[in-house]
């Protein structure tokens, strides 16, 4: 159970990024362009907001539930806290995700509650944008202290 909620949670992060760079991308193109918003802008920044609950949830059971990492972390917290690796994945990768979600979601609310077009592309790019940056500062890529596959099979 645990390699296929990795993997799903490692393949959904992919529709993630993919979906938060599209959202801002549209949303830096309206601003600069003086583009109306249309329904396809809302419908980016819904899809955004949906793929990161569904990767909240798997994310979520993995880590109460299914990864070793965090059980062995939950075991001696202290040490886990003096462990980089054990550290990023027991606090740093989640409240990072969990505030690009927040950011998200508060975007949505603030973004539906405006009329003029201009005000609805700032407001995504910024709260779309910082949460991107969030979501890129907190995956495990594999460059980084904690690798993991652009790609898992």
């Amino acid at each position: 159970m645990y390699s296929a909620a990795l993997l799903l949670h490692s393949w959904v992060r992919w529709v993630v990024v993919i979906a938060g760079l599209l959202a801002v991308a549209r949303a830096i193109a309206g601003m600069s362009g003086g583009k109306p918003w249309t329904r396809s802008d809302a419908r980016g920044t819904l899809i955004f907001t949906i793929a990161l609950d569904i990767q909240t949830v798997v994310g979520l059971a993995l880590y109460a539930w299914l990864s070793p990492i965090t059980r062995l972390a939950f075991g001696d917290m202290s040490t886990a806290m003096r462990n980089p690796a054990l550290r990023f994945w027991v606090m740093e990768h989640l409240v990072g995700m969990i505030m690009a979600l927040a950011l998200a979601h508060v975007g949505r609310v603030v973004i539906r509650k405006r009329t003029e077009a201009g005000d609805k592309h700032r407001l995504t790019a910024m709260f779309m944008g910082v949460a991107m940056v969030v979501i890129l500062l907190s995956v495990p890529w594999p460059w980084g202290t904690n690798p993991r596959p652009l790609f898992p099979w």
